[in-house]
């Protein structure tokens, strides 16, 4: 019986081959399909979660190497109750989403340098974010939402559902 530890929850996987992929275990047999499938051989980084709090490409990790780890999904980057993290909210005050497909892997990999980096330099964040591709061209404005939340000049929700400009 396969167990991980998935957005701060035990989550049993059953019977599951140690060699699948991580990516399928959290879509097809988690129920979590916010992470995507983009190349299918970790060079896109559509699939991208956090592992131990690293972001990691899901779709050429066995899990049966996970075991004792903690995985976040982009389900998980939000609070319990919903709330969007300031990042997220950052993404939609920016407007970056164009297509989508790509935006929970690079919102990962995002949140994994904010929590690494909390103020990046320009350079560090191109560094930070260079494996993760955008068809739309979006990355202009992802380095803007990245340097909002790390100015607290992103959107930040406040008690009743307003938002209010970030500490």
């Amino acid at each position: 019986m396969m167990k991980l530890e998935i957005n701060g929850q035990q989550t049993e996987l059953g019977e599951v081959d140690p060699d699948m992929p991580l990516l399928w275990a959290l879509r097809d047999v988690a129920g979590l399909v916010g992470t995507k499938f983009g190349c299918g051989i970790a060079q896109c980084g559509a699939c991208t979660v956090h592992v131990d709090g690293y972001p990691q490409r899901s779709c050429q990790l066995p899990i049966g190497s996970l075991e004792g780890q903690s995985i976040t999904t982009i389900e998980g980057l939000a609070e319990q109750d919903g709330t969007l993290s300031a990042l997220q909210q950052a993404w939609i005050d920016y407007d970056v989403p164009q297509c989508g497909y790509c935006q929970a892997g690079q919102l990962m990999s995002a949140a994994a340098l904010l929590d690494e980096n909390a103020n990046p330099t320009d350079e560090e964040i191109d560094a930070a974010m260079a494996g993760n591709y955008c068809r739309c061209g979006t990355y202009v404005r992802i380095k803007g939402a990245i340097k909002s939340v790390a100015s607290g000049e992103a959107m930040l929700p406040k008690a009743g559902g307003s938002l209010a400009r970030g500490a």
